[in-house]
């Protein structure tokens, strides 16, 4: 027996190392698909682009584990049900339960070191990779400008050349427009007959020196007192044979944002933190909903009994605080005209105030009711991901003991398909669970509940030999069914003859 499961653990840890790391591959180009915008042309440092493409290597093994498995164990019980070595298990009277013993226990150490990694070393890897990823969106792209084409990579400037040489990174025929006068952006124009860029060492500054070129420059001077001076200095022009220009480029180089700033996000916390955080939510929430109900419980006439106990000359105010019952028509009704445009007024004011009140403290308690529900989302994904290795064995194992084929063919079609199927079940439920439509235990378990009877109903059939899916049974099957038929339709035919010749 135990050669029989170290032999089992060689057919299944081989293909299951291969298919992780192909899930991984897989999932990590499509990362960079998603941002290949975000980081092309940025200059990036070899270093930054390793470290990005490491933290987005560590957020997809959860979602490649899975994926793995299902394949490995698909093509490890379809191997052996190709050449006939499950057969041969079989026979010497080894059930598949007990075959697959081995690989039930890698399956529940897998899970378990999932959901360690999920609660540990992924929010982790999150906080790395979207505050890396955060600053490769804020960096703007390099400083490259094309010829006939007006450059605005720079803020406030617009530039363009007629022809760049490469070789000696000399531009000719430079047109420079300065935006920084918000009420006149066309009023400062530089133009040159030649001219280099050169980029500052660290990056924050551009060194233009231009030559041979004149300088327009309108509203010079404004702050002159003098109306006549001021009129002498609305245009100059400045002719020159050299000018250096020092431009200030912020946000060209590679800054890196403090990682506390994203701390707070659902995603950067572990069980613990997630669980403090929906305690404390609720907290601020139930003050918010007090203050809201103290708010909804306002006196109609607080105003009119301030009235009567501040103002006791006014006798149509003075019965309010001695009425057992109070009557607002009969109060309306006691007041002078202009009076009661003054309290309509004066109701509709505070009406409005107590509505924008209340407005303001439903947008927090919504606000507060979000975040209990992504922080309660987060909880359950590190199970349900775990939990997901767990279905996908009893799917995966099964099914290739069941249609017995091997390679990566069959295995790979069937995985894909399944691997969507739970995708989107799982997008689904989350979505449900986001939106409140249903309880977020029930959103975010949904693909579990419905792909674990799939696997319990998948065990029982390979346990017990059913050849549900086995393409070879149906061809026999159909194969017999027509000769069956054909059989039957000579048998018509030779009775009508029969009876013919009779006749």
């Amino acid at each position: 027996m135990k050669k029989l499961h170290l032999f089992i653990l060689k057919s299944y840890l081989g293909p299951l190392a291969m298919t992780f790391f192909i899930s991984l591959f897989i999932l990590v180009m499509q990362f960079l698909w998603k941002y290949v915008d975000d980081m092309v042309g940025k200059g990036l440092e070899t270093l930054v682009l390793v470290e990005l493409l490491f933290y987005a290597t560590l957020q997809v093994v959860p979602m490649a584990l899975p994926l793995a498995i299902l394949l490995a164990s698909l093509m490890t019980f379809g191997n052996l049900g190709e050449n006939y070595e499950l057969t041969a298990i079989k026979a010497a009277g080894v059930s598949l339960p007990k075959t697959m013993k081995p690989l039930i226990i890698i399956t529940i150490v897998i899970s378990i070191a999932a959901f360690w990694f999920s609660n540990n070393v992924m929010p982790y890897a999150n906080l790395k990779l979207y505050s890396l990823l955060y600053d490769v969106k804020q960096a703007k792209p390099e400083l490259e400008i094309k010829e006939q084409v007006f450059y605005d990579g720079i803020d406030n400037f617009r530039i363009k050349i007629d022809e760049k040489n490469n070789e000696t990174n000399i531009l000719h025929d430079i047109m420079i427009y300065d935006h920084r006068d918000r009420l006149n952006k066309n009023s400062n124009v530089t133009m040159a007959d030649s001219g280099r860029l050169q980029i500052s060492a660290d990056k924050r500054n551009m060194v233009l020196t231009l030559f041979d070129g004149v300088k327009y420059d309108e509203k010079v001077q404004m702050d002159r007192k003098r109306l006549r001076e001021r009129d002498q200095q609305r245009f100059k022009r400045d002719i020159f044979r050299e000018q250096i220009a020092l431009i200030e480029m912020e946000g060209m180089n590679f800054d890196r944002t403090d990682e506390q700033l994203f701390t707070g996000h659902d995603r950067m916390k572990n069980l613990n933190q997630l669980t403090t955080d929906i305690d404390s939510f609720f907290v601020e929430k139930d003050k918010y909903v007090k203050h809201l109900t103290r708010k909804s419980e306002t006196f109609y006439f607080q105003t009119a009994r301030y009235s009567a106990r501040t103002k006791k000359k006014d006798k149509s105010l003075a019965y309010i605080d001695s009425a057992e019952v109070l009557i607002a028509d009969t109060l309306y009704a006691s007041l002078s005209l202009q009076q009661r445009k003054m309290a309509m007024e004066g109701a509709l004011r505070n009406a409005k105030d107590n509505k924008n009140q209340m407005e303001e403290q439903l947008r927090q308690i919504r606000s507060h009711n979000d975040r209990i529900k992504k922080h309660r989302m987060e909880v359950h994904r590190k199970f349900t991901l775990s939990f997901a290795c767990f279905i996908f064995f009893f799917i995966g194992a099964p099914l290739g003991a069941i249609i017995r084929k091997g390679g990566l063919g069959m295995p790979v079609v069937i995985s894909v398909l399944f691997f969507i199927v739970y995708y989107i079940i799982d997008t689904l439920g989350g979505k449900f669970a986001r939106e409140g439509l249903w309880p977020v235990y029930q959103g975010m378990w949904l693909s579990s509940v419905i792909l674990l009877p799939l696997g319990i109903f998948l065990t029982y059939k390979s346990a017990t030999d059913s050849t549900l899916l086995n393409a070879d049974a149906y061809l026999i099957f159909f194969r017999k069914l027509f000769k069956r038929e054909k059989f039957d339709l000579t048998n018509r035919l030779d009775k009508t003859e029969d009876i013919n010749n009779k006749d």
